[in-house]
């Protein structure tokens, strides 16, 4: 692919990224509020958002798979689509009561979101070698545009109708609907059978027990899971600690900023550096967020280690799919990379539901510390695998 248009991709898939992320992030910001408007129980609010990700769960791995047939832009498409159905079914939800069918929007969400996973990977598809990991970094930057606009957005549609909240999945249905449009314009090379390989490419067990596929699946995991947990737990913390909820969503703001603005840079500085270093400094950078709230429960002490927070999980998910793009080829990356990102959501699904059960098992400051020895096994596995690396260089 020519430089110009490798780089036209990558913006399309950037934009794509940010709409889909502010999609998203709208769920997250109103899902549980207008759940709980129309719920019968208030243990039922949060049902929207669970929906949310159990169709991430139940769509990612044969997204994965119907793209490796009819290819990325029409996957694409279809997830955006989705994602305009689930916006109608959410606000139709809202509108009538119906939890159920609220849960069913999100749930179409969720679908959408299954299919935007592989936005990343898809920009790894049409960058030569050399820019490959600036690629990955930059269309997941677009996540910076969604942590400013996604809860924006959510508020202002939220009194739009009678019906709180059902104009927020309406401007939701239309930023879906931006999302196929920009999608509709992407153009990602068709994978070329490779010299030797048979059309069907190894087995699967041969792809994921590579060390380096095991390597980059663990550490993207370790990212994503500690990253959940911790951000779960976070509001309640503070609002334990006497904080209010608006500043508990400052922190997460911060937090969601410092996951994509260091996307930018990333992609640089494992060209730089090396990948393995990276995600080793994303590890590091994450035992300082550990440190960090062991300093206290006052703003500062959140804000900074949240901040942190996200960039070790950003250099940790992006160093993975780096990573994880090297060990297969183009017949075969349907299913390792299928395999790949549900591990990563099942980590990041049981976070999100035992955040609250450790939190007030624990404490705040002992749940992150109980982080420290996952965090040691990443690093770990980090040095084995560079140290497995050179000693086959020297051989």
């Amino acid at each position: 692919m020519a430089p110009s248009s490798m780089h036209r991709q990558v913006f399309l898939l950037a934009g794509a990224q940010a709409l889909f992320q502010t999609a998203s992030v709208m769920v997250m910001t109103v899902g549980g509020l207008a759940g709980g408007h129309i719920a019968s129980r208030p243990e039922l609010a949060t049902m929207p958002i669970a929906a949310m990700f159990l169709g991430t769960a139940a769509t990612t791995f044969p997204a994965s798979m119907w793209m490796t047939r009819v290819g990325r832009r029409a996957g694409f498409v279809l997830g955006a689509l989705l994602g305009v159905v689930g916006g109608i079914a959410g606000a139709a939800g809202i509108w009538i009561g119906s939890l159920l069918l609220l849960s069913f929007g999100t749930f179409l969400v969720g679908a959408y979101q299954a299919f935007a996973q592989f936005y990343r990977f898809a920009a790894g598809e049409v960058a030569d070698d050399a820019f490959r990991s600036r690629a990955i970094s930059l269309v997941l930057a677009g996540g910076v545009v969604a942590a400013l606009v996604g809860p924006m957005v959510g508020r202002f549609g939220a009194d739009l109708f009678p019906a709180e909240y059902a104009g927020s999945f309406l401007l939701l249905a239309l930023v879906s609907l931006a999302g196929a449009g920009v999608l509709s314009a992407l153009r990602v090379p068709a994978p070329r059978e490779e010299a030797g390989v048979s059309e069907a490419g190894r087995p699967w067990w041969a792809i994921v027990s590579q060390p380096a596929y095991l390597v980059a699946l663990f550490g993207a995991a370790t990212g994503y899971g500690v990253m959940i947990l911790a951000m779960t737990a976070t509001p309640l913390a503070m609002v334990h600690h006497r904080h209010d909820l608006s500043t508990a969503a400052t922190v997460i703001q911060l937090h969601v900023l410092g996951m994509f603005l260091p996307s930018f840079v990333t992609g640089s500085l494992i060209a730089r550096f090396g990948v393995l270093q990276i995600m080793l400094a994303g590890v590091l950078i994450l035992a300082g967020h550990v440190l960090l709230t062991l300093t206290g429960t006052g703003f500062g002490s959140f804000a900074s280690a949240l901040t942190l927070l996200g960039v070790g999980w950003n250099f940790l998910y992006i160093g993975g799919t780096t990573l994880l793009t090297t060990t297969y080829t183009a017949t075969e990356r349907g299913k390792a990379q299928a395999t790949n990102d549900m591990t990563i959501f099942a980590v990041g699904l049981a976070s999100s539901f035992s955040a609250a059960a450790l939190l007030q098992t624990f404490g705040w400051q002992t749940l992150n510390i109980l982080l420290l020895p996952w965090l040691a096994l990443a690093a770990a596995s980090l040095v084995w695998l560079g140290y497995r690396r050179r000693n086959a260089e020297v051989a």
